[in-house]
């Protein structure tokens, strides 16, 4: 790996390129800036990423002619972008991206990564996000590094040697750091009727945000939970210190804490730094449905936008509007439902912010389908928990109905009657 400036190392990516940047706070901040700082030089580049963490300028008006990004999963900083036309999303399972990559269905011209610095062995570190970008980095003709020492030194897939790095830049700048919000009563209710149907020995499977935390908050009493996940927070700090994860009952990679890609605070970036326990891997492994389903009682903890009275699950888009994306929530739901078990959970508050039911009689128009109704097996909010498994769609209705909001049962109650006959919530 020979070290040069950012100016010089971006100054070597042509016009006409395809440009991967790494995923989520492993966004090289340094490079894409010195990248932005020669744009006007550029034409018809083509930018893919899942969601990263901190600005895309690459993203805005002002650069719409010059660059155009495709996102596996639509993150905060591109969502206007897609809106308005600038940047595509593509829908496509987390599983299956890095195959994108190395057939080529997406060609990758250059990647722009984030490392540790080389160990003495001549290896670095692509710390907190394996998920995708391996298979970039091993696709990319060309590959350039911001080589930082605040990136955490992980254990698994992400340890490359300096040989697969054409160009380094030494960028000592701290990490992204994303804190969970304050959990609020209604997440704290959620997160409890979560955790009932947590069974010791479960394998858990969880995201980001103040559910999840709220769930892990109410499994201290539990023995030998295990962790294979896509990602994970520092949600799992605490009970990972206490003895609760212990990965014990794991048949992959037992007593280790599996995940593809991290975020969060200093303290996880510090947890997982040179932590043998923690094995960051590529998500066509970590999201592959038959590795999942090895698993003993896959617990898997995934949100939704809305859900309908029949099951269907909307988790990328309101209404036509693209919100997030596919990302691993049908490989953890599918793989979930195969293990021993197993359990597929989606929990949401029962209302939007502006009081709206998160339960409807039917989708918004325009709203995708991420997860199917033959997938879900339980719906929570803070009213309670809803079975679904093998039950037909009036008795569907009815269960869904009684952990609505009440301010919305009557309606949904008359609506579901129009449909289905249905009778009440009994």
């Amino acid at each position: 790996m020979k070290l040069v400036s950012p100016s010089r190392a971006v100054s070597l990516i042509p016009a006409n390129s395809t440009i991967f940047i790494h995923s989520v706070v492993a966004a090289p901040s340094v490079l894409i800036s010195a990248l932005m700082e020669r744009a006007s030089e550029l034409c018809n580049m083509q930018v893919v990423q899942i969601h990263t963490e901190g600005p895309a300028p690459y993203a805005e008006p002002a650069w719409g002619n010059t660059f155009r990004t495709t996102c596996f999963f639509v993150g905060a900083n591109l969502r206007q972008a897609v809106a308005d036309g600038r940047a595509d999303y593509a829908p496509v399972f987390l599983s299956e991206v890095p195959g994108v990559f190395r057939s080529g269905t997406v060609p990758v011209d250059v990647a722009l990564i984030q490392v540790s610095p080389p160990d003495r062995h001549g290896y670095v570190s692509l710390g907190t996000s394996v998920d995708i970008s391996l298979a970039a980095i091993e696709s990319a003709r060309l590959v350039i590094a911001q080589v930082n020492p605040h990136m955490p030194r992980t254990h698994g897939d992400g340890i490359i040697p300096v040989s697969m790095i054409h160009y380094g830049v030494e960028a000592p700048v701290p990490l992204h750091e994303v804190s969970s919000p304050a959990i609020t009563p209604v997440e704290s209710a959620i997160g409890r009727n979560v955790a009932s149907l947590v069974e010791d020995g479960a394998t858990l499977q969880m995201g980001i945000g103040s559910i999840p935390d709220a769930t892990l908050s109410f499994l201290a009493s539990h023995r030998d939970l295990g962790i294979h996940t896509e990602m994970f927070s520092e949600g799992v700090i605490d009970l990972a210190e206490k003895g609760v994860i212990t990965g014990a009952k794991k048949k992959v990679l037992p007593h280790k804490i599996v995940g593809s890609f991290l975020m969060g605070t200093r303290r996880l970036y510090d947890f997982v730094h040179d932590n043998p326990s923690v094995m960051m891997l590529e998500s066509s492994f970590v999201n592959d449905t038959s590795v999942i389903r090895q698993n003993p009682r896959v617990t898997a903890i995934n949100s939704a936008i809305e859900v309908d009275i029949t099951g269907q699950v909307c988790a990328d888009s309101i209404g036509t509007r693209h919100y997030s994306g596919i990302g691993g929530q049908m490989d953890f739901m599918r793989g979930a439902t195969l293990s021993e078990g197993g359990k597929a959970i989606i929990a949401m508050p029962s209302t939007t912010t502006s009081g709206v039911s998160r339960i409807a009689a039917t989708l918004n128009q325009g709203a995708g389908v991420v997860t199917t109704r033959g997938h879900v097996r339980y719906v929570v909010t803070e009213y309670g928990v809803a079975e679904l498994y093998a039950k037909p769609l009036r008795d569907r209705a009815r269960a869904l109905i009684a952990i609505a909001h009440p301010d919305h049962r009557e309606t949904l109650e008359r609506q579901a009657f129009e449909r289905y006959r249905v009778l009440g919530r009994n």
